[in-house]
This record gives structure tokens, C-alpha cells and sequence, in this order.
């Protein structure tokens, strides 16, 4: 009885031992296996940026460390203390934002075309998106290592599944816009395209045509393609206001979807749909106190769809897009209507003609999603 004795208490002394060496090692044994997971994941997004900059540089004259480089680049917010003007100093900021890409780009590509040239501006956009990804997930991969702090490493691997689509996505649309596809943000230029008969730039880098809808004249506004561009809709409306009377405006863009919702549903709201931040202000700073009814008309597309190249789903939408612009023209009272395909026009060209061309790129991209979706299947890296 007293050895059975003793052995019970050796083996409780030892349970104790092993439960407050397992408190104290655990969160560490834990830590380093977390740790271990989001360094391969870091290094994975940085060869992903890697890879889209290496895109770029077979576009132009082999500058890879001048792209490395410049994708490097921010933008500072203007200050807001004083709220007044803030719409204006957005507006100037983003312009010289632009003034910065076009210079860039005709250092490295000054042997390129005019839409060429886009194609590797916006593709640098891309770029910098993805590598301000692989940025902070390596900081925070860092950060948690420096103070070895499994909080912070098991908050970056509870968001690693999303941020790893958002770094796809950014991939994938660095990749359309160097090869001029269309993307899910180019349905609203496409509705206007697939209105248009012949159109004619208004401003900078607008194209309109003038219409008949059931009787009614529209303007019909997008920005020039099928190159990228996002245009100054705000100039091209100014224009129009100045000699016409105009009873609506309608706007067509893409919106984000609820998870769940899906892809290419067509729903219709009101006020002024386009995203971003300093023309829509300004467009409404002109419209509305003219009180000009504003309708608008989103197409549904996934937060990463939005710059990957335009879904069968998506471009499907068109039939139910134009049957909202109808009902909305039904509503205006006299005067004329402006309908605006708000959003990038990268691989959408100005005219119902052009479409015929854009129409083969989605077959393309559509193969391309089916091949892919057959290699998830068998099993592929998510790469």
C-alpha cells in the first residue's frame, strides 16, 4: 500500500511537472508553427510581386530595377483640418498622381504607342497594389517574430485566406491591363459602347455619342478605350450642362457584392455610382444643386472580380443593364438624358462595332476560367 502510495504521488508531482512545462512551451511550440506558415505565405506574395513586375519589364526596355523601384511609390492625403476645398486639393493631388505615371512610363517605354503606354500605366497601378500587400504582411510577420507575440500572428493567419485572394486578384489584374483585357469594372463603358453608333472625344479621355432612347436624345459618356482609362467625367459633363437641358442622369457602373449575392445581378438605386474619392464630388458638387434627378444602375461583382478579367456572368448582365436604362428614361421629364458607363475601359473600344472584339477577349478569359477551375479540381497551389 505504501509503494502504490508513493507511486500516486510521484506520478501527481510528475502530471504537474508536464502541465506547467506543456503552459510555458505550448503558446511557443504554437507560435513557431504559426510563424512558419505565414513566412511561407509572405514569400509567396513577394515572388507574386516579383512576377507581376517581371510582366511589366517584358513590355518595356528590360527596366525591372526602375519598376522594382517605382512600385515603391505613395501618394499623401491632402490634409482635411479645414474641410473647405478638400474635393479641389483631392483633385489636383490625383492629377499630379497621373502626371507621375505618364512620366514614368515614357522614361521606360518611350518607344511604345500611345495605348501601349497605358496598358503599362495601369499595370504598374496593379503592381503597387500587390507589393503594398506583400509589404505589410511581411511587417507583420516580422513584428510578430521580433516581440514574439502569437496575438498578432494568429490575427494575420485568420486574414491570410482573404488577403491571399486580394493578392490574386491584383495579379490577375496586372495581367489584364499589360494585355489589354477587358476587367469586371469595364461593364459600365461596355453598356455605353453597345449604345454608341459613332462617337467623339469631349474631354479628357471621354468619348460621347448622342442617341435616341423611346423617343428621347442621350448623351451616352464612357471613358476612351479599348487602352485603360477612367476619363474626367466631370469636364464632359460640364460641357453638356453648358448648352443643353438635361431632366436625368443615369449611371452604370460596377458595385461589390455581398458574399452570398450573385455575380452579374443587376440592381437599380439612385445618387451618383462611381467609386474612388475627388470627381464624384465634384460631379455632384455640379449636378445636385441644379437638382437633377440621378439614377443609378450596378452590376454585382466580387470584391476581387472587380479587377480580374470580366466574367462570363458579368458581361452577361447586358440585356437586364439596358431594360434599367429604359425604365429610368421613362421616368425623366423634358429635357435630355445623360447615361454614363462610369469605370475602367481597359479592352472596350467606343462604338457597338468595336464590341465584336471584345466579345472574342471574354470568350478567351472564359476558357481561360474554365481551364483553371478544372486545375483547382485536380489540385493546385492557390499561386
Amino acid at each position: 500500500m505504501l509503494m502504490q502510495s508513493d507511486g500516486g504521488i510521484a506520478g501527481t508531482i510528475l502530471w504537474f511537472i508536464l502541465f506547467f512545462v506543456l503552459i510555458y512551451f505550448y503558446p511557443r511550440l504554437m507560435l513557431s508553427q504559426v510563424i512558419y506558415s505565414l513566412e511561407q505565405s509572405a514569400r509567396r506574395l513577394e515572388e507574386l510581386s516579383d512576377k507581376a513586375n517581371d510582366m511589366i519589364s517584358k513590355k518595356t526596355k528590360g527596366a525591372k530595377k526602375k519598376i522594382d523601384d517605382f512600385t515603391e511609390f505613395f501618394v499623401v492625403e491632402p490634409s482635411s483640418l479645414d474641410p473647405f476645398g478638400i474635393v479641389k486639393k483631392i483633385d489636383q493631388t490625383i492629377r499630379n498622381m497621373e502626371d507621375r505615371f505618364d512620366d514614368f512610363v515614357d522614361q521606360i517605354a518611350d518607344d511604345k504607342d500611345y495605348d501601349e503606354k497605358q496598358k503599362i500605366n495601369y499595370s504598374l497601378r496593379a503592381a503597387i497594389g500587390l507589393k503594398q500587400i506583400s509589404k505589410i504582411v511581411r511587417h507583420y510577420v516580422e513584428t510578430a517574430k521580433k516581440f514574439k507575440n502569437l496575438q498578432i500572428a494568429l490575427i494575420v493567419q485568420m486574414q491570410m485566406p482573404m488577403i491571399k485572394k486580394i493578392a490574386e486578384s491584383e495579379f490577375e489584374g496586372t495581367k489584364a491591363f499589360a494585355e489589354g483585357l477587358p476587367i469586371g469594372d469595364s461593364i459600365g463603358p461596355m453598356v455605353a459602347a453597345s449604345l454608341m453608333n459613332k462617337s467623339k472625344e469631349i474631354a479628357e479621355d471621354v468619348v460621347c455619342d448622342e442617341i435616341t432612347i423611346d423617343g428621347t436624345k442621350c448623351f451616352v459618356l464612357k471613358a476612351k478605350g479599348p487602352s485603360p482609362h477612367l476619363g474626367r467625367i466631370d469636364e464632359a459633363i460640364e460641357k453638356i450642362l453648358k448648352k443643353n437641358k438635361i431632366a436625368r442622369v443615369i449611371t452604370i457602373d460596377a458595385g461589390l457584392k455581398l458574399e452570398g449575392e450573385k455575380s452579374g445581378k443587376v440592381a437599380e438605386g439612385v445618387g451618383f455610382a462611381m467609386g474612388g474619392v475627388g470627381q464624384r464630388e465634384l460631379i455632384e458638387n455640379i449636378l445636385l444643386p441644379k437638382k437633377i434627378p440621378l439614377d443609378s444602375i450596378v452590376v454585382k461583382v466580387g470584391m476581387e472580380e472587380a479587377i480580374q478579367p470580366m466574367k462570363k456572368e458579368i458581361a452577361d448582365s447586358l440585356p437586364d443593364v439596358h431594360a434599367a436604362i429604359k425604365n429610368s428614361i421613362r421616368r425623366a421629364k423634358k429635357g435630355k438624358v445623360i447615361i454614363i458607363g462610369v469605370g475602367n475601359s481597359c479592352g472596350v473600344g467606343n462604338d457597338k462595332k468595336s464590341l465584336e472584339k471584345t466579345k472574342e477577349l471574354l470568350k478567351k478569359i472564359d476558357a481561360e476560367y474554365k481551364k483553371k477551375e478544372e486545375e483547382k479540381k485536380k489540385g493546385g497551389s492557390w499561386i
